[in-house]
């Protein structure tokens, strides 16, 4: 069940604001290629780029990594990315990074295709030690390890319409 709120939807909205301005300006001057990662990403993405000011191109990738509450331990690409990526600014959204096991594989595949530059805008960055070496170019905010559900972030699909963050405790 839910426990509490993390993160409400002011919350969010005020940060994704300076998010917005921040990227503008790194990518000044520059077309924006913009990767979500499905489906967790979508509301973070669609916000996010609503704001943005630099002309933006959209794809996406889908990729299987998560049972229930807890990662697999296997990656599976489900849906690969529909442009070639070659010599493009890629901006790769993700929703939450949790040990960091699934955006490393994304990292890899999508250097090796030789993108121009690629940065990462996540919504959540959980403090662990497993991703402490990935390196977040425009970041929402940083939580504890608790599962979090909401904004997109989802439960075995459930949950991820709702407008706020908020972490799930199976023990209520």
């Amino acid at each position: 069940m839910i426990d509490h709120i993390l993160l409400s939807e002011e919350t969010i909205a005020k940060r994704l604001d300076v998010l917005a301005k921040e990227i503008d300006v790194a990518y000044a001057g520059k077309e924006l290629l913009a990767v979500g990662i499905l489906k967790g990403s979508v509301f973070f993405l669609t916000d996010l780029l609503k704001r943005l000011q630099v002309p933006v191109a959209v794809d996406f990738l889908q990729v299987r990594s998560y049972a229930g509450t807890s990662s697999s331990g296997n990656i599976n690409i489900v849906h690969d990315l529909s442009m070639d990526i070659l010599d493009k600014d890629v901006l790769l959204f993700e929703d939450v990074i949790d040990s960091g096991l699934t955006l490393r594989k994304i990292l890899a595949l999508l250097g090796s295709r030789k993108p121009r530059s690629l940065r990462i805008a996540a919504l959540l960055k959980k403090k662990l030690p497993e991703n402490r070496d990935i390196p977040v170019d425009f970041l929402g905010f940083e939580i504890g390890p608790e599962f979090v559900v909401g904004y997109g972030l989802d439960l075995d699909e459930k949950y991820r319409n709702l407008p706020h963050v908020a972490v799930w405790d199976p023990a209520r």
